[in-house]
């Protein structure tokens, strides 16, 4: 049973207009602020005692003693998942996520714009994560660069291109390099990068792979290098998050963009966010990374034309942010990156 379903019309009323002017101002609401809104029709007084009584029930908190007051992260979950009315997107805002659609541009070109535009329109930093490896393969290719060295090139059918350096087998003639790309070529055409993978290293390990212990030790490594990172993480917008004037405020954005430089965190975040379809929301401590920085995250998972998710869009920013414009913003993003990728 949800906590607000066993409190009044008017004690939810009041919280309900706590948290919106929170998420307004980002300061404290007290009872002489509420009363003078109107519309409530109770004295400064009764509005005083509701609010120590949300307090009790640890959906409000007074950061000093007194201030007014501010949600706590239990009251901004309850009220984004019982209390806020979703709003939709504008047509200037889809004008905007969806300008330069235009074809020919390379997948990670598409989701940068993307991410950067979104970040714009909500003041927060924009974040994609792309699961590398997903689209069908078309073409690999190895490239001597020095006698130790060479460099994979992978082209995706949708015209991606990733490039890694590898360290050659010692006594490698230069012709196993050609051989490794024509043995790779004839296996990973329309296969993803995984499927291609579990396919090469099979054959290998079976001894099936028509292809010397040299040669197979190369196709080993250029399988390896170009699978080991398994998605690619987009930022845009960390600027948008110093907006403010308040110096607490400043200080958590300081640690949040700290956060953010530790990609692998983030990538583990936005993976849990691809368990379920539609928006998925984490507000403070609700996910371990952005604990101290007191930040949410509001993401919407992509597909592919198989219907499968590929990638998570969506933003972070202070835990205030304006959830019920935010919220459709991100999902509308999502689907247009799916409509663009398929």
């Amino acid at each position: 049973m949800s906590l607000l379903t066993t409190i009044d019309d008017r004690t939810r009323e009041i919280f309900r207009r706590v948290v919106e002017a929170y998420i307004e101002t980002g300061e404290p609401v007290g009872s002489r602020t509420l009363s003078q809104a109107g519309g409530l029709n109770v004295s400064p007084a009764t509005i005083r005692n509701v609010l120590s009584d949300l307090t009790d029930m640890g959906l409000l908190f007074a950061p000093h003693v007194s201030a007014g007051r501010m949600p706590t992260q239990q009251g901004l979950r309850l009220f984004v998942d019982g209390l806020l009315q979703v709003g939709d997107v504008s047509e200037v805002e889809r004008k905007a996520l969806a300008e330069q659609e235009g074809s020919g541009r390379s997948a990670d070109d598409i989701l940068s714009g993307l991410a950067a535009r979104l970040s714009g329109l909500t003041q927060t930093a924009g974040l994609v994560m792309a699961t590398k490896g997903e689209a069908p393969l078309k073409h690999v290719e190895f490239v001597q660069t020095s006698p130790e060295k060479a460099l994979v090139v992978l082209v995706s059918g949708n015209g991606d291109v990733e490039n890694r350096i590898i360290d050659l087998p010692v006594g490698l003639p230069p012709a196993a390099l050609i051989e490794a790309g024509n043995y790779l070529n004839a296996r990973l055409k329309g296969r993803t990068l995984a499927e291609a993978k579990s396919v090469i290293e099979g054959e290998i390990l079976e001894s099936r792979a028509a292809v010397n212990d040299l040669t197979a030790e190369l196709v080993r490594k250029g399988v390896a290098e170009l699978a080991s990172d398994g998605a690619n993480l987009i930022v845009r917008g960390q600027a948008h998050l110093l907006n403010t004037d308040s110096e607490a405020d400043l200080e958590r954005v300081r640690m949040l963009i700290e956060d953010l430089e530790q990609k692998k965190d983030v990538i583990e975040l936005m993976e849990a966010a691809r368990e379920g379809r539609g928006v998925r929301i984490f507000i403070g401590s609700e996910n371990r990374l952005f604990s101290l920085s007191g930040s949410s995250v509001v993401v919407s998972p992509y597909r592919d034309e198989g219907d499968n998710i590929i990638g998570v869009v969506g933003v972070i920013g202070p835990t205030r942010l304006n959830y019920a414009r935010i919220i459709p913003m991100v999902d509308y993003t999502a689907e247009i990156v799916t409509r663009l990728l398929k």
